[in-house]
């Protein structure tokens, strides 16, 4: 694969995971998306608790659209990435054991962010050194 198609690939995989980050985050404050109708059970009763927390969803969701537009503009993206990681595994794991029937989105997430880990992997490097080279006195 030549370079060329691999930085399209790695900027269209930027701009897509930035997208879904940015709109799903901004739509909790705008409400632009419908929601879609309950399913019940153990998932509305976990996000029930974090809405009751008073602070999580806005914190969560306004990470989501800081970071989703740094992912869109292409500011500081290995470190947006970082950041997002858990955020996506979460969505995957959520949809995997609480809500099921979604579990593709949550798939289709994950592989973009791992894809553009792999594409980012260089600024990564330093971050597995057994052994700093700094000195602490």
């Amino acid at each position: 694969m030549s370079t060329k198609i691999k930085s399209i690939s790695a900027i269209s995989a930027r701009i897509i995971l930035g997208l879904i980050y940015f709109v799903f985050g901004l739509n909790f404050f705008l409400h632009f998306i419908p929601t879609p109708p309950s399913s019940g059970g153990i998932a509305d009763a976990f996000t029930g608790g974090l809405f009751q927390s008073g602070y999580f969803f806005p914190m969560l969701k306004g990470i989501e659209v800081l970071l989703g537009a740094m992912l869109l503009i292409g500011l500081f993206v290995p470190l947006a990435l970082v950041i997002l990681m858990p955020i996506s595994i979460n969505i995957l794991l959520f949809h995997a054991f609480l809500s099921p029937g979604n579990t593709l989105m949550g798939i289709i997430i994950v592989l973009i962010h791992v894809y553009l880990a792999w594409a980012y992997r260089d600024y990564y490097k330093p971050l597995f050194n057994s052994r700093s080279s700094v000195s602490l006195k």
